[in-house]
Protein backbone atom coordinates (compact mmCIF):
# COMPACT_ATOMS: atom_id res chain seq x y z
CA UNK A 1 0.00 0.00 0.00
CA UNK A 2 1.02 3.53 -1.00
CA UNK A 3 0.55 5.66 1.90
CA UNK A 4 1.33 9.67 1.96
CA UNK A 5 0.50 11.93 5.02
CA UNK A 6 -0.74 15.39 3.97
CA UNK A 7 0.25 18.19 5.37
CA UNK A 8 -2.36 21.33 5.22
CA UNK A 9 -2.46 24.85 6.73
CA UNK A 10 -4.99 27.00 5.88
CA UNK A 11 -6.81 29.93 7.63
CA UNK A 12 -9.64 28.60 10.79
CA UNK A 13 -12.20 29.46 8.93
CA UNK A 14 -11.71 27.06 5.98
CA UNK A 15 -11.14 23.78 8.82
CA UNK A 16 -14.34 22.88 9.04
CA UNK A 17 -15.28 22.63 5.42
CA UNK A 18 -11.81 20.48 5.38
CA UNK A 19 -12.82 18.35 8.17
CA UNK A 20 -16.06 17.56 6.41
CA UNK A 21 -14.50 17.00 2.84
CA UNK A 22 -12.23 13.95 3.81
CA UNK A 23 -14.71 12.79 5.65
CA UNK A 24 -16.69 12.67 3.30
CA UNK A 25 -13.72 11.39 0.81
CA UNK A 26 -12.58 8.74 3.31
CA UNK A 27 -8.52 8.53 4.74
CA UNK A 28 -6.57 6.22 6.69
CA UNK A 29 -6.55 8.67 10.02
CA UNK A 30 -7.33 12.35 10.24
CA UNK A 31 -5.50 14.78 13.17
CA UNK A 32 -6.13 18.32 13.62
CA UNK A 33 -3.09 19.86 15.23
CA UNK A 34 -4.19 23.17 16.05
CA UNK A 35 -7.05 25.22 15.07
CA UNK A 36 -5.78 28.42 15.76
CA UNK A 37 -1.34 28.88 15.49
CA UNK A 38 -0.39 32.02 16.66
CA UNK A 39 0.18 33.29 12.78
CA UNK A 40 -3.39 32.45 12.36
CA UNK A 41 -3.44 28.98 10.50
CA UNK A 42 -5.42 25.80 10.99
CA UNK A 43 -2.99 22.63 10.76
CA UNK A 44 -4.65 19.42 8.91
CA UNK A 45 -2.69 15.88 8.98
CA UNK A 46 -4.30 13.32 6.86
CA UNK A 47 -3.35 9.83 6.22
CA UNK A 48 -4.12 8.77 3.06
CA UNK A 49 -3.66 5.45 1.07
CA UNK A 50 -3.77 5.56 -2.84
CA UNK A 51 -6.79 4.80 -3.79
CA UNK A 52 -8.89 8.07 -2.95
CA UNK A 53 -5.66 10.43 -2.61
CA UNK A 54 -6.23 12.46 -5.80
CA UNK A 55 -9.96 12.80 -4.95
CA UNK A 56 -9.11 13.77 -1.54
CA UNK A 57 -6.68 16.39 -3.14
CA UNK A 58 -9.63 17.89 -5.29
CA UNK A 59 -11.47 18.25 -2.62
CA UNK A 60 -9.02 19.76 -0.72
CA UNK A 61 -8.30 22.46 -3.25
CA UNK A 62 -12.52 23.22 -4.03
CA UNK A 63 -12.42 24.44 -0.69
CA UNK A 64 -9.52 26.82 -1.14
CA UNK A 65 -10.49 27.51 -4.76
CA UNK A 66 -8.15 29.38 -7.15
CA UNK A 67 -8.20 32.87 -4.62
CA UNK A 68 -5.62 33.78 -1.81
CA UNK A 69 -3.31 30.69 -2.77
CA UNK A 70 -0.56 32.49 -0.56
CA UNK A 71 -2.75 31.83 2.62
CA UNK A 72 -3.21 27.83 2.20
CA UNK A 73 -0.68 24.88 0.94
CA UNK A 74 -1.26 21.48 1.29
CA UNK A 75 2.10 19.54 0.88
CA UNK A 76 2.28 15.52 0.33
CA UNK A 77 5.22 13.71 2.64
CA UNK A 78 5.79 9.82 1.72
CA UNK A 79 5.19 7.61 4.66
CA UNK A 80 8.02 4.52 4.53
CA UNK A 81 6.25 2.77 7.34
CA UNK A 82 3.90 3.77 9.98
CA UNK A 83 3.24 2.08 13.12
CA UNK A 84 0.46 -0.46 13.67
CA UNK A 85 0.52 -1.24 10.32
CA UNK A 86 -1.93 -0.29 7.98
CA UNK A 87 -4.27 -3.54 6.74
CA UNK A 88 -4.88 -3.01 2.95
CA UNK A 89 -8.39 -3.11 1.78
CA UNK A 90 -9.59 -6.41 -0.18
CA UNK A 91 -9.86 -5.84 -3.89
CA UNK A 92 -13.25 -6.74 -3.96
CA UNK A 93 -14.38 -3.55 -2.01
CA UNK A 94 -12.40 -1.54 -3.77
CA UNK A 95 -14.83 0.94 -5.99
CA UNK A 96 -12.19 2.77 -7.55
CA UNK A 97 -8.77 2.03 -9.48
CA UNK A 98 -6.01 4.11 -8.73
CA UNK A 99 -3.18 5.65 -10.99
CA UNK A 100 -0.76 5.34 -8.32
CA UNK A 101 0.40 8.66 -8.17
CA UNK A 102 -1.36 11.62 -8.12
CA UNK A 103 -1.37 14.37 -10.86
CA UNK A 104 0.11 17.07 -8.72
CA UNK A 105 3.03 14.34 -7.73
CA UNK A 106 3.50 13.46 -11.83
CA UNK A 107 3.46 16.83 -12.64
CA UNK A 108 6.76 17.48 -10.14
CA UNK A 109 8.41 14.45 -11.01
CA UNK A 110 8.38 15.60 -15.01
CA UNK A 111 8.91 19.27 -14.43
CA UNK A 112 12.29 18.56 -12.62
CA UNK A 113 13.21 16.04 -15.04
CA UNK A 114 12.38 18.28 -18.00
CA UNK A 115 15.18 21.17 -18.12
CA UNK A 116 18.30 21.49 -19.75
CA UNK A 117 20.71 22.41 -17.38
CA UNK A 118 24.64 21.37 -16.88
CA UNK A 119 23.72 17.55 -15.88
CA UNK A 120 21.43 17.17 -19.14
CA UNK A 121 24.02 18.51 -21.38
CA UNK A 122 26.63 16.28 -20.01
CA UNK A 123 24.90 12.84 -19.86
CA UNK A 124 23.54 13.63 -23.47
CA UNK A 125 27.21 14.15 -25.07
CA UNK A 126 28.43 11.45 -22.73
CA UNK A 127 26.08 8.79 -24.26
CA UNK A 128 26.10 10.12 -27.60
CA UNK A 129 29.97 9.58 -27.56
CA UNK A 130 29.38 6.06 -26.11
CA UNK A 131 26.24 4.92 -28.48
CA UNK A 132 28.42 6.71 -31.70
CA UNK A 133 31.65 4.76 -31.23
CA UNK A 134 29.80 1.56 -29.79
CA UNK A 135 27.73 1.46 -33.25
CA UNK A 136 31.29 2.23 -34.93
CA UNK A 137 32.93 -0.32 -33.52
CA UNK A 138 29.61 -2.90 -33.85
CA UNK A 139 29.49 -3.58 -30.25
CA UNK A 140 26.00 -4.18 -29.05
CA UNK A 141 27.26 -4.22 -25.14
CA UNK A 142 28.42 -0.68 -25.34
CA UNK A 143 25.20 0.76 -27.34
CA UNK A 144 23.32 -0.58 -24.60
CA UNK A 145 25.46 1.13 -21.95
CA UNK A 146 25.22 4.06 -24.09
CA UNK A 147 21.37 3.96 -22.88
CA UNK A 148 21.90 3.43 -19.90
CA UNK A 149 23.01 7.14 -19.31
CA UNK A 150 20.90 8.90 -22.19
CA UNK A 151 18.58 11.29 -20.27
CA UNK A 152 15.98 11.24 -22.92
CA UNK A 153 12.96 9.74 -21.23
CA UNK A 154 12.04 13.17 -18.77
CA UNK A 155 11.44 14.85 -21.82
CA UNK A 156 9.31 13.10 -23.57
CA UNK A 157 6.97 12.19 -20.86
CA UNK A 158 6.79 15.81 -19.51
CA UNK A 159 5.54 15.70 -23.60
CA UNK A 160 2.98 13.92 -22.90
CA UNK A 161 1.60 14.88 -18.87
CA UNK A 162 1.72 18.73 -20.63
CA UNK A 163 -0.70 17.41 -23.35
CA UNK A 164 -3.05 15.53 -21.14
CA UNK A 165 -2.72 18.64 -18.60
CA UNK A 166 -3.18 21.05 -21.21
CA UNK A 167 -0.32 23.10 -19.56
CA UNK A 168 1.52 25.03 -22.34
CA UNK A 169 4.26 25.78 -19.94
CA UNK A 170 4.89 22.26 -19.25
CA UNK A 171 5.08 21.31 -22.88
CA UNK A 172 6.95 24.17 -24.18
CA UNK A 173 9.50 22.93 -21.56
CA UNK A 174 9.51 19.78 -22.87
CA UNK A 175 9.52 20.21 -26.19
CA UNK A 176 12.79 22.99 -25.71
CA UNK A 177 14.43 20.23 -23.73
CA UNK A 178 13.55 17.44 -26.32
CA UNK A 179 14.98 19.72 -28.86
CA UNK A 180 18.12 20.84 -26.85
CA UNK A 181 18.89 16.94 -26.75
CA UNK A 182 18.50 16.40 -30.26
CA UNK A 183 20.35 18.77 -31.38
CA UNK A 184 23.63 17.72 -28.97
CA UNK A 185 23.53 14.53 -30.19
CA UNK A 186 22.94 15.04 -33.74
CA UNK A 187 25.79 17.80 -34.32
CA UNK A 188 28.44 15.91 -32.10
CA UNK A 189 27.93 12.61 -34.22
CA UNK A 190 28.48 14.47 -37.04
CA UNK A 191 31.57 15.88 -35.97
CA UNK A 192 32.73 12.31 -34.92
CA UNK A 193 31.56 12.02 -38.35
CA UNK A 194 33.68 13.86 -39.75
CA UNK A 195 36.95 13.04 -38.07
CA UNK A 196 36.84 9.11 -37.83
CA UNK A 197 37.46 7.93 -41.09
CA UNK A 198 34.08 6.04 -42.54
CA UNK A 199 33.26 2.70 -41.55
CA UNK A 200 30.28 0.99 -43.44
CA UNK A 201 30.57 -2.54 -42.04
CA UNK A 202 28.84 -2.36 -38.90
CA UNK A 203 25.46 -3.95 -38.40
CA UNK A 204 24.82 -2.09 -35.75
CA UNK A 205 25.05 1.30 -37.61
CA UNK A 206 23.57 -0.08 -40.63
CA UNK A 207 20.29 -1.74 -38.83
CA UNK A 208 19.57 2.39 -37.88
CA UNK A 209 18.85 2.76 -41.73
CA UNK A 210 16.45 -0.11 -41.64
CA UNK A 211 12.88 1.17 -40.25
CA UNK A 212 9.83 -1.72 -39.82
CA UNK A 213 6.81 -2.15 -38.30
CA UNK A 214 8.85 -4.15 -35.54
CA UNK A 215 10.51 -1.11 -34.99
CA UNK A 216 7.14 0.61 -34.39
CA UNK A 217 5.83 -1.73 -32.22
CA UNK A 218 8.82 -1.48 -30.26
CA UNK A 219 8.97 2.16 -30.08
CA UNK A 220 5.22 1.90 -29.01
CA UNK A 221 5.44 0.03 -26.43
CA UNK A 222 8.50 1.88 -25.13
CA UNK A 223 6.55 5.07 -24.59
CA UNK A 224 3.25 3.18 -22.57
CA UNK A 225 5.95 1.33 -20.51
CA UNK A 226 7.25 4.64 -20.21
CA UNK A 227 3.93 6.32 -18.87
CA UNK A 228 3.26 3.44 -17.05
CA UNK A 229 6.21 3.25 -14.84
CA UNK A 230 5.39 7.23 -14.27
CA UNK A 231 1.77 7.52 -13.46
CA UNK A 232 2.09 4.03 -11.18
CA UNK A 233 5.45 4.76 -9.45
CA UNK A 234 7.10 2.22 -10.19
CA UNK A 235 11.13 2.55 -11.25
CA UNK A 236 11.51 3.85 -14.77
CA UNK A 237 15.03 2.95 -15.09
CA UNK A 238 14.91 0.06 -17.19
CA UNK A 239 11.96 1.93 -19.05
CA UNK A 240 14.27 4.79 -19.33
CA UNK A 241 16.68 2.66 -21.58
CA UNK A 242 13.85 1.57 -23.85
CA UNK A 243 12.81 4.88 -24.18
CA UNK A 244 16.27 5.96 -24.96
CA UNK A 245 16.92 2.73 -27.76
CA UNK A 246 14.17 3.92 -29.45
CA UNK A 247 15.47 7.75 -29.85
CA UNK A 248 19.40 8.38 -29.22
CA UNK A 249 21.17 5.27 -31.81
CA UNK A 250 19.18 6.40 -34.95
CA UNK A 251 19.67 10.39 -33.82
CA UNK A 252 23.68 9.32 -33.52
CA UNK A 253 23.23 7.28 -36.89
CA UNK A 254 21.95 10.55 -38.94
CA UNK A 255 24.92 12.58 -37.71
CA UNK A 256 27.32 9.46 -38.33
CA UNK A 257 26.30 9.40 -41.82
CA UNK A 258 25.76 12.85 -42.67
CA UNK A 259 29.51 12.92 -41.36
CA UNK A 260 30.27 10.12 -43.57
CA UNK A 261 29.14 12.04 -46.49
CA UNK A 262 26.04 9.05 -46.85
CA UNK A 263 22.62 11.18 -47.10
CA UNK A 264 20.81 8.13 -48.12
CA UNK A 265 21.81 6.18 -45.22
CA UNK A 266 20.93 9.73 -43.07
CA UNK A 267 17.40 9.81 -44.65
CA UNK A 268 16.97 6.20 -43.66
CA UNK A 269 17.68 6.74 -40.04
CA UNK A 270 16.11 10.13 -39.92
CA UNK A 271 13.25 8.19 -41.23
CA UNK A 272 13.53 5.74 -37.67
CA UNK A 273 13.86 8.44 -35.64
CA UNK A 274 10.91 9.92 -36.63
CA UNK A 275 8.83 6.67 -36.36
CA UNK A 276 10.36 6.23 -32.66
CA UNK A 277 9.45 10.16 -31.42
CA UNK A 278 5.94 9.78 -32.85
CA UNK A 279 4.91 6.17 -31.16
CA UNK A 280 6.80 7.25 -28.24
CA UNK A 281 5.40 10.12 -27.59
CA UNK A 282 1.58 8.89 -28.85
CA UNK A 283 1.31 5.68 -26.66
CA UNK A 284 2.41 7.85 -23.81
CA UNK A 285 -0.50 10.11 -24.72
CA UNK A 286 -2.72 7.32 -25.08
CA UNK A 287 -1.66 5.91 -21.30
CA UNK A 288 -2.20 9.17 -19.38
CA UNK A 289 -5.51 9.16 -21.26
CA UNK A 290 -6.47 5.61 -20.37
CA UNK A 291 -5.09 6.11 -16.67
CA UNK A 292 -7.38 9.59 -15.83
CA UNK A 293 -4.82 12.24 -15.57
CA UNK A 294 -6.35 15.24 -16.67
CA UNK A 295 -6.54 18.87 -15.07
CA UNK A 296 -8.84 19.29 -12.00
CA UNK A 297 -11.74 22.17 -12.82
CA UNK A 298 -13.87 21.72 -15.62
CA UNK A 299 -11.89 24.62 -17.55
CA UNK A 300 -8.99 23.03 -17.82
CA UNK A 301 -10.33 19.93 -18.70
CA UNK A 302 -12.12 21.49 -21.43
CA UNK A 303 -8.68 23.12 -22.30
CA UNK A 304 -6.70 20.16 -21.91
CA UNK A 305 -9.24 18.11 -23.79
CA UNK A 306 -8.43 20.28 -27.28
CA UNK A 307 -5.10 19.92 -26.76
CA UNK A 308 -5.14 15.93 -26.64
CA UNK A 309 -7.50 16.29 -29.81
CA UNK A 310 -5.44 18.49 -31.53
CA UNK A 311 -1.91 16.13 -30.76
CA UNK A 312 -3.80 13.17 -31.03
CA UNK A 313 -4.80 13.96 -34.47
CA UNK A 314 -1.04 15.11 -35.42
CA UNK A 315 0.21 12.24 -34.50
CA UNK A 316 -2.15 9.78 -35.75
CA UNK A 317 -1.53 11.37 -38.96
CA UNK A 318 2.35 11.42 -38.59
CA UNK A 319 1.71 7.68 -37.87
CA UNK A 320 -0.09 6.81 -40.79
CA UNK A 321 2.38 8.42 -43.02
CA UNK A 322 5.00 7.33 -41.43
CA UNK A 323 3.36 3.62 -41.84
CA UNK A 324 2.63 4.17 -45.18
CA UNK A 325 6.39 5.21 -46.17
CA UNK A 326 7.47 1.97 -44.76
CA UNK A 327 4.95 0.16 -46.44
CA UNK A 328 6.20 1.37 -49.61
CA UNK A 329 10.07 1.07 -49.33
CA UNK A 330 8.95 -2.89 -48.09
CA UNK A 331 7.50 -3.09 -51.66
CA UNK A 332 10.59 -1.56 -53.41
CA UNK A 333 13.50 -2.31 -51.47
CA UNK A 334 15.59 -1.47 -54.20
CA UNK A 335 14.45 2.09 -53.80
Amino acid sequence: MSLRQILVTSPPDTLPYLVRAVEDVGCVEMQVLSATRPEGAAVLLVLSDEDNRQELLDRMQAVFGSENEGEWRITLLPVEATIPRVEEEPEERKEVASTGLTREEIYNSVWKNARVDRNYVVFVVLSTVVAGFGMLADNVAVVVGAMVIAPLLGPNLALAVGIALGDGALIGRAIRTNLAGVVIALGLSVLIGLLVPPDLGSQELLSRTDVGFDGMAIALASGAAAALSLVTGVSSALVGVMVAVALLPPTSAIGLFVGFGQPALALGAATLLAVNVVCVNLAAQVVMMTRGITPRTFYEKKKASRSQLISAGISVGLLLALAGLIWWRLLHPAV
